[in-house]
């Protein structure tokens, strides 16, 4: 039933992109459906597929770096409480510090693709960390005495109970970096200093007003997040199959 009205969404999105197209909405900068299928078809894979692989590779890294220092620090947060008011101003300086106005700064020092893979971990480090720390604590309480009853410490409440109580909001939060990364991949592309990705085609698409190539790449980037979202789902389902029970 799920799988249908996910269709049936899609349907529906079709058919209104295809009224918006046909109607000419936005000056008939939005081009009909089969239109941009058939350009994606004729550029291929040799304008799509190293552009994907790149700007795929720049976000993994990014994912990667971001939620392992997220990961981290939550739970240096709960094994050293006097830091978290720190690390908690840290996570929401992140959050709000206006990361295209750093990816210059960062571009300018390191030059390449760093701005990229930082970009992307800064995307993803606020949502981590929030959903880890507040996993952590969500652990039974009875569990935590148990383990303490039988002589138990600090670590030992950390990695048989807190960190399987953690999984569901980690897990939670990292479906949700896992498109924030290829934002931010892609975001870091658009600052310049490299010569491939989606975000350097989409800027040439835009620049030739090649409207229907334009189109092509936003959904490329789309299909790029939904595959790192659809990733992470199935990571969940494997490592921890009652959190996608508990979900339901």
């Amino acid at each position: 039933m799920k799988r249908f009205g996910g269709l049936l969404g899609v349907a529906g999105l079709l058919g209104a992109w295809a009224l918006l197209a046909a109607f000419g909405v936005a000056g008939g900068t939005i081009p009909a459906p089969w239109r941009v299928a058939q350009t994606m078809y004729a550029d291929g894979w040799a304008l799509y597929g190293p552009n994907f692989t790149i700007t795929a590779r720049g976000a993994l890294l990014g994912f990667a770096w971001g939620n392992a220092l997220a990961i981290g620090l939550a739970v240096l947060v709960l094994l050293v409480p006097p830091i978290e008011s720190l690390a908690t101003q840290l996570a929401i300086l992140s959050y709000c510090t206006p990361l295209l106005a750093l990816g210059p700064i960062i571009l300018v020092v390191f030059g390449g693709r760093t701005p990229t893979v930082f970009l992307a971990a800064m995307y993803c480090f606020f949502t981590t960390m929030v959903g880890t720390v507040a996993g952590l604590r969500s652990a039974d309480a009875a569990s935590l005495d148990l383990v303490r009853a039988y002589g138990g410490g600090r670590w030992q409440r950390l990695y048989r109970v807190q960190v399987i109580a953690a999984l569901p909001n980690t897990f939670a939060a990292l479906k949700i970096a896992a498109p924030s990364a290829v934002l931010g991949a892609i975001l870091g592309e658009y600052l310049g200093g490299v010569d491939s990705g989606i975000g350097v085609a989409l800027t040439a698409a835009q620049t030739a007003y090649n409207v229907p190539r334009t189109w092509g790449m936003a959904l490329a980037a789309a299909a790029l997040a939904g595959l790192g979202y659809a990733l992470v789902a199935g990571l969940a389902r494997v490592v921890a199959p009652w959190t996608t029970a508990e979900a339901r």
